[in-house]
């Protein structure tokens, strides 16, 4: 069933705790013709209740982490990894650092705080702050592998005496007692005032028992003056050996709060009302610890960033629908629970407190409660008839209204190309390629481009093209810039130039236009730096967005590199690892761990330029792009092209096949691309198949790569100057045997 038309975006910028929920709610019930897009530097988001547990060694990374790739994939919302910068309020964006800003109708900021580094001289050289905490959860795992096993003593100070930095200093106290028993621990609290500031006296009493029978120095009353290394220096003169000190103070707001023109209150964070929306723009929302409700201040804890979640959900839903958002009143007592790291916590409220084990099991049941709500996938499927109906028509602008009334009768043939004034602005925005050598290019009028081929040189040309299988239109376009010039560069050429072919999803012409920008600017950015022009090409209405590239290389006829020519005793190498198919194949099942998702991205979207010149420079023999056939028909090709397949073989070592992270695993749980059975209609050139059925990097061989490696032939004993694994090695074929030998 084809989605309703676009006609809204709806932006949240961070991925904590108030916007996991309003990701899931919209997933739960969508409003058709809202696109919802979570911008977020990071792909997995912690839950803060947790991080204790973690550090305490209770909870694994994963127990505690929220797998935004995934969220977004059962929600049906689009993930942008990318870290936010600032706003341009006045054109409605998002600004993104290291890439082209995104646009939004209605904004939501939930991008949290971190301890104020700079009031404490030394502290950004010599200490780890706790927040940002999905920082702190990777230094720590790095911090307990280095300290397993440790003699020597340990000295630690933590800095900061709220209900975070007591958790956080018994927490670490317990787990180093844990890993390194053999070693003397000294962990060290100190905080300027008393620790437990507005909790019950009873529970900083019991707090104060908890420390000293545990073996942790309290000092209170006394301000850090300074951080060096080996060393805090407190207030007074005295100082405290430390080998590690962590920061738990008073969160600060990040500087680009304060260059957006938005209303901040005394300490630099969002000023909001309490409908959750700011005080000086009703287009933007702001939320946990990065707002202050002006009329309900409350601390900056995690537990109001949850209760946030629903009403923020339902006032941006009644502000895309025209409608007034409603206010909101946070408790004044809430329920404070403090683990102590040992299996045991403290719980406070009001005036009372209480203590044990229980209390822990308790506070364990309700996060991880929490935490099943929105790492598992959704009990109840997504309402696809809810994406696919008729968007409401209070959403709709004017441009939008003349959307609705073609719902269903948008024109194909020539109609179906993207407005003139569209493409017009897109290619402004864009800008003439540099340093391009095109006679007639997009600054002409013209109905083609005109390239001229220097003396002395060929002309290499290919084309590639394919639907969008990711929700970020920019990587979209570098993915599909890198894939399209993987030919040219399988060649040796030097890419020159490139038209463009370009669908996107029918839309408000505002988003169409946001759309072809974003996929275009991806790409761009990817040609310019291989050197190639973008001259051209064609943009279209379709069902979802698709991109691809016809390009143009220039290569020296006599340096060209050919499928054919394997020699025997050529060193097979590979230049990227394999495994894109089976992982975004588990991906639009919402199936693939975030960081898989990200690292396979991160391998599509580098060129590979850098390779093509150290594998010419090597005297490779032979070279092709791995793509849509997999190694094997890649590798088929290159045996084929070589003297007719009757002259070589390949002895292929599957054990040092290069994977992506996540691909073996996502292959024994049964996950495969689409094109992956037609890929293995090749197995009958290979033997070895039976012998080597079990091997975890047996289906490697046939999964199809978007924007793959090169595979070449290099002589014996050359030195490449890249990262590449040989792979194999090619042998005078004997004809009892097939083109490829599989060796373990």
């Amino acid at each position: 069933m084809q989605a309703a038309p676009l006609l809204k975006d709806l932006v949240l910028v961070g991925g904590g705790h108030a916007h996991v929920h309003v990701l899931k709610s919209f997933g739960m019930k969508p409003m058709p013709g809202v696109r919802l897009s979570l911008i977020g530097r990071d792909i997995e988001t912690p839950y803060s209740g947790m991080i204790p547990g973690f550090v305490a060694g209770r909870y694994s990374f994963d127990e505690c982490h929220i797998d935004l790739a995934r969220l977004a994939a059962w929600t049906g919302a689009r993930l942008i990894q990318a870290e936010a910068i600032g706003l341009d309020r006045a054109n409605r964006q998002v600004l993104l650092k290291d890439r082209p800003p995104v646009s939004y109708d209605l904004l939501s900021l939930d991008v949290g705080a971190a301890p104020s580094l700079d009031a404490i001289p030394g502290a950004a050289a010599h200490a780890t702050p706790v927040k940002p905490i999905a920082e702190l959860g990777r230094r720590w795992l790095a911090f307990v592998e280095r300290m397993k096993g440790r003699h020597a003593a340990l000295r630690i100070v933590v800095i900061g005496g709220g209900a975070g930095g007591v958790e956080l200093a018994l927490a670490i106290d317990h787990r180093l007692h844990e890993i390194a028993p053999a070693a003397t621990i000294d962990v060290t609290l100190a905080t300027r005032g008393e620790i437990l500031t507005g909790t019950a006296a009873s529970a900083r009493q019991a707090m104060r028992a908890i420390l000293a029978r545990r073996g942790i120095r309290l000092v209170e009353n006394k301000s850090t003056t300074r951080i060096e290394r080996g060393a805090v220096q407190l207030d007074g003169g005295e100082r405290l050996a430390a080998d590690d000190v962590f920061i738990v103070t008073e969160a600060s707001a990040s500087s680009w709060f304060a260059t957006t023109g938005l209303p901040l209150d005394d300490r630099g964070f969002f000023a909001v009302g309490d409908t959750l929306r700011s005080t000086g723009d009703e287009n933007i929302f702001a939320v946990g610890d990065c707002a202050t409700v002006l009329t309900h201040p409350r601390p900056k804890a995690g537990v109001f960033a949850v209760r946030q979640g629903p009403p923020l959900a339902d006032n941006l839903r009644r502000v895309l629908l025209g409608q007034e958002p409603k206010p909101f009143v946070p408790q004044r007592r809430y329920l404070s629970i403090i683990g102590t790291g040992d299996g045991r916590a403290l719980a406070t409220r009001g005036g009372w407190s209480v203590e044990g084990a229980w209390v822990w099991r308790w506070k364990d049941h309700i996060d991880r409660k929490w935490m099943r709500m929105y790492r598992e996938p959704p009990a109840k499927p997504m309402d696809m008839n809810a994406r696919a109906a008729p968007p409401d028509p209070a959403l709709a602008d004017a441009d939008a209204r003349r959307l609705l009334a073609d719902i269903g009768m948008r024109c194909g043939g020539c109609g179906a190309k993207v407005g003139a004034s569209v493409l017009a602005r897109v290619l402004a925005r864009l800008g003439p390629s540099p340093g391009s050598s095109v006679t007639i290019g997009l600054d002409a009028p013209d109905d083609a481009a005109m390239i001229e081929v220097p003396p002395g040189q060929a002309l290499v040309q290919s084309v590639d093209f394919f639907r969008t299988f990711i929700d970020d239109p920019f990587a979209f376009g570098e993915v599909a810039a890198v894939h399209a010039l993987g030919d040219v560069w399988a060649m040796g050429a030097r890419p020159h130039s490139a038209l463009a072919l370009a669908v996107v999803p029918a839309a408000a012409e505002r988003l169409m236009e946001e759309d072809l920008f974003q996929m275009l600017s991806g790409a761009r950015r990817i040609l310019d730096q291989a050197g190639s022009a973008l001259i051209g090409g064609h943009s279209g209405e379709g069902p979802e967005a698709a991109l691809g590239f016809s390009v143009n290389g220039l290569v020296d006829p006599a340096r060209a590199l050919r499928k054919g020519g394997l020699k025997p005793g050529d060193r097979l190498v590979l230049t990227k690892p394999l495994g894109t198919g089976v992982i975004f194949a588990a991906a639009m099942r919402g199936r693939a761990r975030g960081t898989w998702i990200a690292a396979a991205l991160a391998s599509m979207r580098q060129p590979s330029s850098a390779a093509a010149e150290a594998l010419v420079a090597a005297g490779a023999h032979a070279c092709t792009d791995v793509t849509g056939f997999g190694l094997a028909g890649h590798l088929a090709e290159m045996i084929r092209a070589t003297g007719r397949g009757d002259e070589v073989s390949v002895d292929l070592h599957l054990g040092a096949l290069p994977a992506l992270d996540g691909a073996a695993e996502l292959f024994a749980q049964g996950f495969a691309s689409s094109l992956q059975p037609e890929n293995l209609r090749a197995r009958h050139l290979i033997d070895g198949m039976d012998v080597h059925a079990n091997h975890p990097k047996l289906p490697l061989l046939f999964d199809p790569q978007t924007a793959g490696g090169l595979l070449a032939a290099v002589p014996p004993g050359c030195v490449l100057d890249i990262d590449a694994v040989e792979i194999g090695v090619v042998r005078t074929r004997d004809q009892s045997r097939s083109f490829i030998h599989l060796l373990a």
